[in-house]
């Protein structure tokens, strides 16, 4: 399959004059708990040529495609991205920490990655993955008979919260990493990992009566955190601009020679 997604990656770039920095898998692939089923979360980093930059209107700075071979391809803009960066955007340093790279030919992601620990805000990420948790478990873990794999759609933001409150850095993109470094009560890991187990060997998890010790365990949790977020501080020494701006030079001289 990675050979699919290279080739409808190049075909973008021939399609739309662009160079492709970067691409990762963002998903539940990455994140450890893919279905059979499970479409292919391409996400990465693309730059213009530079006659591209040099206008006087805004341009559009991302690209969506969602494939009939259950590719799902999007991508950002290298400004864009530097600009989500400044802003500790959670999406993209979950990009830039993937474990399923696709695609990496310049150097622009690795510098990405070593800035983006300068740039980590504990509130910016623990208010994206709390807004997450609350959300998903609002639509999915509401009833009494709930979709038992809807539960890894709350668990993970809310591991990731527990994370950056222990570390202040942000969570890895693997679940497991997360479970195992998160999760003391052995009862409570023992009933995730079954549920883990079951949903890896492409068991469809249907409605089912919802469980007890997970629900416990998210109402907590989600109530702490809610308190938790509302007195965190800003990070008050964000690194300048300037760094990004020569990122951005660089990553133009070295794609295109200019």
């Amino acid at each position: 399959m990675k050979e699919e997604i290279l080739e409808e990656l190049l075909r973008l770039e021939r399609k739309l004059n662009i160079k492709i920095l970067y691409a990762v898998e963002s998903g539940s692939r990455a994140w450890g708990f893919e279905s059979k089923d499970s479409d292919w979360d391409v996400r990465f980093i693309y730059i213009h040529p530079l006659d591209w930059y040099l206008a006087i209107d805004e341009k559009k700075d991302s690209i969506e495609e969602m494939l009939p071979n259950d590719i799902d391809l999007s991508g950002w803009e290298l400004r864009k991205a530097l600009k989500l960066l400044r802003k500790s955007n959670p999406p993209l340093l979950e990009w830039l920490n993937s474990p399923l790279i696709y695609y990496e030919k310049y150097k622009t992601a690795q510098s990405l990655r070593v800035l983006s620990a300068r740039y980590f805000s504990p509130k910016s990420c623990m208010h994206h993955y709390l807004n997450m948790a609350i959300s998903n478990y609002k639509q999915y873990l509401q009833a009494e008979r709930v979709k038992l794999k809807k539960y890894f759609y709350v668990l993970r933001p809310i591991l990731a919260c527990q994370w950056v409150d222990i570390t202040n850095t942000m969570p890895p993109v693997e679940f497991q990493k997360l479970l195992n470094s998160q999760i003391k009560d052995k009862k409570l890991m023992k009933e995730i990992e079954n549920l883990l187990l079951r949903k890896k060997q492409g068991e469809e998890l249907k409605e089912e009566l919802k469980i007890e010790v997970i629900h416990k365990y998210l109402d907590e949790k989600i109530e702490y955190y809610r308190q938790y977020a509302e007195h965190l501080n800003k990070n008050s020494n964000q690194p300048l601009t300037d760094e990004l701006n020569e990122l951005f030079r660089l990553a133009l001289k070295e794609v295109y020679n200019s």
